[in-house]
């Protein structure tokens, strides 16, 4: 799916009432267990390399229906949404040990390939039992804020991992059928429009969600995205998409950059594979699985610069024109919480990673409906490549 200002997700979950949510969870799960049987499929043993960019698939699995579970079937509090007592004890899980097995809080990465975790079969039955005890408890709760924030929360957190499957399956050279890797298939801006530009006037801009729960302002929002603050932004020329491989490949003929992953010159064919198969690289497709020093290095060459959030933000909410969510796009700007931030109840989604990670804004095409939206940010290490990235430029 290609975004613009007039055309955003109709199925996004930061809105949607009791009704809508439990079909956006059914939706959700429906991908999860199809991602499950593409991954058993492919690779039996569910096995892999002990790397940081990957997690053991059960681990995975399990901890969508740990966190499911932690916070709405074993949560008292689960309808006071920022308000809950963090220290307010929890009821026991459906799962022996399973706070030792899935906390990803506690339990650390390179620990996970050393648990003894249950196998396909018992975590698929984990799987359905937490999502039956969510359903049920989602049916008596009001279409308020506050009591719906950790149904949207847990929605959010499967969609993020189904995500991180497909991106997972890519950097090993797993088949996923198409239909479970992309939202649609391929959809790309023409030649014309992939080397345009738009003009963003000088103006202040307001970052963020720009609310605080409990002032009235509806929807559930990140922690990182609020409370949002005020950005002088001076005039200027941001690309109206993300930039293509016809723009990023004579980069690399001039240069002799390092190439991206999943990228090879084949007598004389550019190439890419995808999900393990070599194809013929379409110039007019967004370059992607490009590091932040590549995206850098590409601007220095280019004599651009990369824009920040605000400018990216403050462009794709108010240009017509501005395509995105075919890649993730780095930004200028490291993570960092906005003035006024205060943790929400996941402590652990942001503020362990504020100086240490990139922002990068938009959405790419494995990303889930319910996920996109103009003011989510997203963030990574500099050095990743194995996620869907790419990146627009400013002058």
């Amino acid at each position: 799916m290609i975004c613009t200002t007039d055309m955003l997700s109709s199925t996004n979950a930061r809105n949607g009432d009791a009704v809508h949510l439990a079909h956006a969870f059914l939706a959700t799960r429906t991908r999860t267990l199809g991602l499950i049987d593409a991954w058993a499929a492919a690779l039996p043993s569910l096995t892999v390399p002990d790397t940081p960019a990957l997690n053991l698939p059960l681990w995975e699995w399990g901890h969508i229906a740990w966190f499911q579970e932690w916070w709405i079937g074993r949560n008292p509090q689960r309808t006071l949404g920022t308000h809950y007592d963090p220290h307010r004890p929890r009821l026991p899980s459906r799962l022996a040990h399973a706070d030792a097995l899935y906390d990803s809080s506690q339990v650390a990465h390179a620990t996970r390939w050393h648990l003894p975790l249950p196998d396909l079969q018992a975590t698929r039955a984990y799987l359905a039992a937490v999502q039956q005890d969510t359903l049920a408890l989602l049916r008596a709760v009001p279409h308020d804020d506050d009591a719906l924030y950790f149904w949207r929360l847990v929605l959010l957190h499967e969609a993020m991992h189904n995500e991180a499957a497909v991106y997972m399956a890519q950097a090993l050279g797993l088949p996923i059928p198409p239909a479970l890797a992309w939202r649609t298939e391929s959809e790309h801006v023409g030649p014309s429009q992939q080397q345009a530009e738009l003009a963003v006037p000088a103006q202040r801009w307001l970052l963020g969600s720009g609310h605080k729960k409990g002032t009235g302002a509806p929807g559930f929002a990140f922690d990182n995205e609020l409370v949002g603050q005020t950005v002088e932004l001076s005039a200027f020329q941001i690309d109206s998409a993300a930039v293509t491989w016809a723009r990023y490949l004579p980069f690399l003929e001039a240069t002799g950059h390092v190439l991206p992953p999943h990228v090879r010159l084949w007598q004389g064919q550019w190439q890419q594979r995808h999900f393990g198969q070599w194809q013929v690289l379409d110039p007019h497709a967004a370059a992607v699985h490009l590091s932040l020093t590549d995206a850098q290095a590409w601007c220095r060459w280019a004599g651009r610069q990369l824009p920040t959030e605000a400018q990216w933000e403050c462009a794709a909410t108010t240009l017509n024109g501005f395509v995105w969510g075919e890649v993730w796009e780095w930004t200028a700007s490291s993570f960092h919480p906005y003035t006024g931030f205060v943790a929400h109840p996941y402590a652990d989604y942001s503020a362990p990673w504020f100086g240490t990670h990139q922002v990068l804004r938009g959405a790419c095409a494995a990303t889930p409906s319910c996920m996109v939206n103009v003011r989510y940010r997203n963030f990574f290490t500099p050095q990743r490549q194995d996620v869907f990235s790419g990146f627009r430029s400013v002058r």
